[in-house]
């Protein structure tokens, strides 16, 4: 149930009843404070001035025409002419048992979407690093938030995999395989990538041979390709460490890597030439657009190709674009990188509609992220200045991790204080991100996300055991639980169930928006209303009609906050 949607719907048709245009927007949004009602319309004073009345007869004119019997206890007009609505608590205690049986909580869309999710991106031969972190778990949570929605989410983990680099690279395999004469495991990427460079710099004839190797490994050469596949496949293995720690859905069949774009380019280049996009400048191939101007004033040129025939990564992301609409059939594709890569996906994405690839009707969308700081507020590393690994930063959070639970004086068996540890450690980092505004930058503070307070895992995690305790000290099953009925007499119950029913709000916002930090925003908000509830309402020794009444409510949070932490990633534990 989306109460912001159905309020939306029903006052927007009493505003074109009473005279407003047919796209009006009624602007309903949650009240900031109870007196001002649930609910709030507040676009009451604009389209009362585009009809030249006064606001407050419009806003009248509207409450005449408003079809919500049964839904609101009162409308008010407020001010110069805000509506203000009241919910009917009847309604709200019938939605709320609605919710607690309902698969999924009662919510789907109405209309699902194919949507392609761009995230995560590591390069081959080189170990992924905390660079990496935000792309990832930002990708997941929003891609997990769609297929919950009922939308079918298509994973394209963009892998760097293709470029000059990859004929040093199986030169350097070779030369191991052939000085090893057994399969070579490799174990430590930078280490690898390291030597190889450092053979490619010293040695000409490596040097030479490796050369030779780019040009037979774009010509389609088996020896080469099989020699790029193992170093793919190695690279992939150990990102996948990396993805299971993390709670993350990415597995090796979502790899959609630069190369499988490759064969596309030629076509694309040959195309937007004979179109007269791309036009000869020194040897290169380069489109000019009038939308973006250099420094000069002049239109700013993008190269889609070299002079000595390359292809860019404007070129590869033209052609994943047009895959993604071709052949993946997708309505909307989301790609989710670095602030730093805004014009970069913005030039390339206007190429692709200027060549006519993809309609207008076809969403791309750049999820840009700031980026992750130290205390210092520069970008965070090591001591030394080096970037930090991100199965170095996990390691140290379970270290941290096992620090703090073990200050705690807890009742757990070692199996269950070691599935603590590991949802607080994980949790902890990635919630500690996740609730951030991804458009920002943001300080990683290890005492502050480790903390059993504010806006953080371990708070979260701890506020849904506590739920779970209430349901260990009584013996009601399940099905009478539903089959009690819910009654809101006092103001705290009522709360609690206006917040649950606000879940699908939030949901749908990562959905459309792609911001975790609002699904957050609303566990942790809910977190604290359940809270206020349990202090003033009691529950296991309430007369029984009221205990069931209590339980059903303590249970529909209990559900809505694990799977809300679900959509982000984040695990729950039965005890803490």
């Amino acid at each position: 149930m989306n109460i912001q949607t159905l309020l939306s719907d029903k006052i927007q048709q009493a505003m074109i009843a009473a005279g407003a245009e047919q796209n009006v927007e009624p602007a309903v949004r949650q009240s900031g404070k109870p007196q001002f009602g649930d609910y709030q319309a507040n676009g009451i004073m604009g389209a009362a001035k585009k009809l030249g009345l006064n606001p407050r007869e419009f806003a009248q004119k509207v409450l005449d025409q408003v079809e919500l019997a049964g839904v609101v206890e009162k409308l008010e007009i407020a001010g110069p002419g805000f509506i203000n609505i009241f919910l009917d608590k009847q309604w709200l205690a019938e939605n709320a048992s609605e919710a607690l049986t309902a698969v999924n909580l009662g919510i789907k869309t109405e209309k699902a979407q194919t949507v392609v999710l761009d995230y995560s991106s590591p390069n081959v031969a080189k170990e992924m690093h905390v660079g990496h972190l935000r792309s990832t778990i930002i990708g997941d949570a929003v891609t997990r938030a769609l297929e919950f929605m009922g939308h079918k989410a298509i994973r394209a983990n963009h892998v760097g995999d293709w470029g000059t680099q990859f004929g040093m690279l199986i030169a350097y395999l070779e030369k191991m395989e052939n000085e090893h004469a057994s399969e070579m495991e490799l174990s430590d990427l930078e280490a690898f990538y390291r030597a190889a460079k450092a053979h490619y710099d010293s040695d000409e004839a490596f040097a030479e041979k490796a050369r030779g190797y780019v040009v037979k490994l774009q010509g389609g050469d088996e020896y080469c390709l099989t020699m790029w596949k193992k170093l793919v496949d190695m690279t992939m293995s150990q990102n996948q460490l990396n993805y299971n720690r993390l709670n993350v859905t990415l597995t090796e069949k979502d790899v959609m890597g630069e190369s499988l774009y490759n064969p596309m380019l030629p076509g694309i280049v040959a195309d937007l030439k004979a179109k007269g996009l791309a036009v000869e400048d020194d040897g290169a191939l380069v489109v000019y657009l009038d939308e973006f101007k250099n420094k000069d004033g002049d239109p700013m040129g993008v190269i889609v190709q070299k002079k000595d025939g390359g292809f860019l990564y404007t070129t590869t992301d033209i052609a994943a674009a047009k895959y993604r609409y071709e052949t993946l059939h997708a309505d909307r594709a989301l790609v989710f990188s670095d602030t730093r890569q805004s014009q970069h996906m913005q030039q390339a994405w206007l190429i692709t509609r200027k060549a006519g690839y993809v309609p207008e009707s076809f969403s791309l969308e750049h999820q840009n992220f700031g980026m992750m700081l130290g205390k210092d507020g520069k970008p965070f590393k090591t001591r030394s200045g080096d970037t930090v690994k991100l199965a170095d930063l996990l390691d140290e959070a379970v270290e941290r991790a096992t620090q703090l639970i073990a200050q705690k004086s807890t009742a757990l068996s070692d199996e269950e204080k070691a599935a603590v540890i590991e949802a607080v450690a994980i949790g902890s980092v990635k919630y500690a991100d996740l609730s951030k505004n991804r458009t920002t930058d943001y300080v990683f503070d290890w005492d502050n996300m480790l903390s059993f307070e504010g806006n953080t895992a371990p708070y979260m995690q701890y506020a849904y055991t506590r739920i779970r305790s209430i349901f260990s000290k009584t013996a009601v099953d399940f099905t009478a639980l539903s089959a009690a009925k819910m009654q809101l007499t006092d103001d705290k119950e009522r709360a609690l169930a206006l917040k649950l029913l606000q879940f699908e709000e939030a949901v749908q916002t990562v959905v459309k928006d792609g911001t975790p930090h609002v699904l957050c925003a609303y566990l942790y908000e809910l977190a604290g209303v359940f809270s206020s509830f349990y202090e003033h309402c009691p529950i296991l020794n309430a007369e029984n009609d009221v205990k069931l009444s209590r339980l059903k409510l303590a249970k529909l949070a209990e559900k809505t906050l694990k799977q809300g932490l679900d959509l982000l990633g984040i695990k729950t534990v039965e005890k803490m």
